[in-house]
């Protein structure tokens, strides 16, 4: 049942989803009780659903308390140093950035990514993702620089783990041209995303939304790299463009079973 939610949640299919979901965790509380693990899982596949659909269920409050109550429980049942519980807090932390949470969602990252950097390593893919994260959340927060430092190092990272026209290397890089952009190194931002256009332009086609905001980032980057305009009008276009391409920051991975060995 809860692998015939997934496929739903896969197929756009969310209300079915949701509603299975809400089964499988029904009826894990009622046999296995509320903190046996298979219902902990449950409870964060849901929350994760909420999450993931929020467009069609704009539930992210319902993932939200759901995410805490996982937290809390793996906290408790597992330790804090427990893989599990990491993801139960980083999933949060991005239902956070969702909320506009900010603050709390950085809190909770920084933590996130100290961990699994001292145990996983840095260069494990758990560990780039939380950076990434992390990133987004600087970002949001209006601290480019400190997003700066880390864009590249995940740039750097996917570059060489994942080839330079793997799509998280391209997501990636993106991602880094925008953050350039706020900076307004305009060259820098250029440079990359005239990469980001002709690897989209490659493997989607011209008319794929990804290829299509990539090319309008380019040509907003060059506008402003070239613009005589200053004052009021420069920084309306500025703010303007902020509320276009800091949608495009945000890293939305959500794991939502429990897939790491327990840590030594």
């Amino acid at each position: 049942m809860g692998n015939l939610a997934n496929t739903y949640q896969s197929l756009g299919k969310y209300s079915d989803a949701e509603k299975l979901h809400l089964q499988v965790l029904d009826m894990r509380n009622r046999l296995l009780g509320e903190e046996h693990p298979n219902t902990i899982l449950s409870m964060g596949n849901l929350a994760n659903a909420y999450q993931i659909t929020y467009e069609h269920l704009g539930k992210y409050k319902d993932a939200e308390k759901l995410q805490m109550k996982v937290l809390n429980l793996r906290n408790r049942l597992l330790g804090e140093k427990h893989p599990d519980t990491f993801t139960a807090m980083d999933n949060l932390a991005v239902t956070y950035q969702r909320l506009g949470k900010y603050a709390d969602a950085e809190r909770l990252q920084i933590h996130v990514l100290d961990m699994r950097s001292r145990f996983l390593g840095k260069e494990h893919p758990y560990t780039i993702l939380a950076m990434c994260n992390l990133a987004a959340t600087y970002s949001s927060l209006g601290k480019y620089s400190d997003a700066e430092k880390l864009k590249i190092e995940v740039l750097d990272m996917r570059s060489r783990l994942l080839g330079e026209e793997h799509p998280d290397t391209i997501t990636a890089m993106d991602n880094l041209a925008i953050t350039f952009y706020h900076l307004q190194k305009y060259k820098d931002a250029a440079r990359l995303e005239v990469q980001v256009v002709d690897v989209r332009k490659k493997i989607f086609g011209e008319k794929h939304p990804k290829t299509v905001k990539a090319v309008a980032l380019l040509a907003d980057i060059k506008s402003q790299a070239n613009t005589s305009t200053s004052g009021t009008e420069s920084k309306k276009r500025k703010g303007e463009s902020y509320l276009l391409w800091s949608v495009v920051n945000l890293c939305i991975h959500n794991i939502s079973s429990p897939s790491l060995q327990s840590y030594k």
